[in-house]
């Protein structure tokens, strides 16, 4: 964590000349107070900022991301702001680390994993997912391209089957 410190002050000027928001989600308390006490200066000397929206996931894991939203939402139940039977997908999302995004279209995994690794379990749910062994450090243009190339012959069915997307 001290080369993430490290790393955010050296560039964080940089960042803010160029209009980069950035917003840090995941589980702060398992953090170390420095390095949270940086975070939130961060974020605070960039929230106006209007360019790129830069979201960087510290401490964050997909299981931890839904159950902090199940007991936000426990807590709204219990102080009677909400009942049971008024939580849905669309309520329930409200509570989630990235619920102000959209959700992604494409995930890319590098290295060679074929896996997501507790990562945006919910967010993923209608993903497309390209998978490539090579390795994050060397990935460029032609490996993303190939990844677009392959989400461009993909039919997006969300769950449908194939006849009923090409219904829709």
């Amino acid at each position: 964590m001290n080369l993430f410190l490290e790393a955010l002050q050296r560039e964080l000027d940089e960042l803010h000349r160029n209009e980069v928001r950035l917003r840090f989600v995941g589980a702060r308390e398992l953090l170390q107070p420095a390095l949270v006490r940086r975070i939130e200066a961060a974020e605070e000397q960039t929230r106006d900022n209007r360019g790129l929206a830069l979201t960087v996931a510290v401490a964050y894991g997909g299981r931890w991301d839904i159950v902090t939203a199940a007991r936000n939402l426990a807590l709204k139940v219990e102080k009677q702001e909400l009942s049971a039977g008024e939580i849905d997908e669309s309520i329930f999302r409200q509570q989630l680390a990235l619920a102000d995004l959209p959700d992604p279209d494409l995930l890319i995994r590098t290295g060679g994993e074929q896996r997501i690794s507790n990562f945006l379990l919910w967010n993923l749910a209608y993903a497309e997912l390209y998978f490539c062994d090579c390795l994050w450090p060397d990935f460029g243009d032609d490996e993303f391209d190939a990844a677009l190339q392959a989400f461009a012959n993909r039919q997006r069915r969300y769950g449908y089957t194939g006849e009923q997307a090409g219904a829709l």
